[in-house]
Parts: C-alpha cells; sequence; structure tokens
C-alpha cells in the first residue's frame, strides 16, 4: 500500500479505531478476506478494489468495485477513471460520517443506505421516479462530505 502518513492520517486512525470501532473491526475482517486485491490509501483510509459489483465504507476501510459503471447511462458523460474517482470520494464521504457518527454511523447510515441500494422496491421506486441513488440522505450527505475532504466536485454527478 502506497500513500504518506501524515497527522491527520494518524488522527483519522485513531477516532476510526476509537469512536468507529465497530464499523472499522468490521472492515478489517472483510480487508483480510480481500487482501488479495489491490489496495492503498486515500486521504487516510485503507482503499480496496474488489470484483463486487457493489461498493462500501466500513470504518477507515473503503472497498470500491473495479466496475464503477452500475448503470449504463453514466458511460456516455463519463470516462471509466472519472467514474471510479467519483465512486471513491463517494464512498470516503462514508467515513467521514462514520468520523462523525461513531457508534450510530451503522444505524443511521450503513443500514438505510443498504436498503435504498438493495431492496427491489427501492430500486423499482427510484426507476419509476427517476430518482438518483444519491438523492437519499445518507448517500447525498455521503457526497457532499467526500467532496469537502478530497476537494472535489459532485455538481454534476446526479445519475
Amino acid at each position: 500500500m502506497g500513500g504518506n502518513l501524515t497527522i491527520k492520517s494518524l488522527l483519522y486512525w485513531v477516532l476510526q479505531w476509537t469512536w468507529g470501532f465497530l464499523q472499522s473491526l468490521i472492515g478489517l475482517i472483510v480487508f483480510l478476506v480481500n487482501f488479495r486485491e489491490k489496495h492503498y490509501l486515500f486521504h487516510g483510509a485503507v482503499i480496496s478494489e474488489w470484483n463486487d459489483s457493489s461498493s462500501v465504507s466500513l470504518g477507515m476501510f473503503v472497498f470500491v468495485t473495479k466496475d464503477p459503471y452500475y448503470d449504463d447511462k453514466l458511460k456516455k458523460n463519463y470516462s471509466k477513471q472519472e467514474m471510479a474517482y467519483l465512486l471513491l470520494v463517494h464512498e470516503y464521504g462514508h467515513t467521514i460520517q462514520s468520523l462523525l457518527l461513531g457508534p450510530l454511523y451503522l444505524i443511521v447510515i450503513g443500514i438505510p443506505s443498504s436498503l435504498w441500494g438493495f431492496l427491489p422496491h427501492c430500486a423499482k421506486m427510484r426507476r419509476e421516479k427517476q430518482m438518483s441513488y444519491f438523492s437519499f440522505f445518507t448517500e447525498k450527505w455521503a457526497n457532499i462530505w467526500g467532496a469537502k475532504v478530497a476537494g472535489s466536485t459532485y455538481e454534476k454527478y446526479e445519475s
């Protein structure tokens, strides 16, 4: 894994392993299961690229899909590299939510986000009402935090 260890990164790690202990512990277990995958650091978070079709953040561990195009419509607006970066910044935003919410993260963010993403009823509603996945409060908030901390923008990222 590459990356520079800074005071901010050290503080990030300490907070994730204390205030965000439960989700970081679960993230560590998932990391160990996926140890052979590519890993790197991003603003203190441990990023793993995996073959799953979805992405998830667990404390200081982020697991991003190797295929960032979850919707074919995105291919006309974003290169694969741009989409992968936007997805990374979004998932990193969830790690900031973990820092802010600590032990409440899984209840306030993790469970609602998972239900929004995986329940067939929610997928149908998004499709029928042409709602962005990122319109849900957990996802919109992750975009805001990720962009703020990583210095990116999500103004055009609403698909």
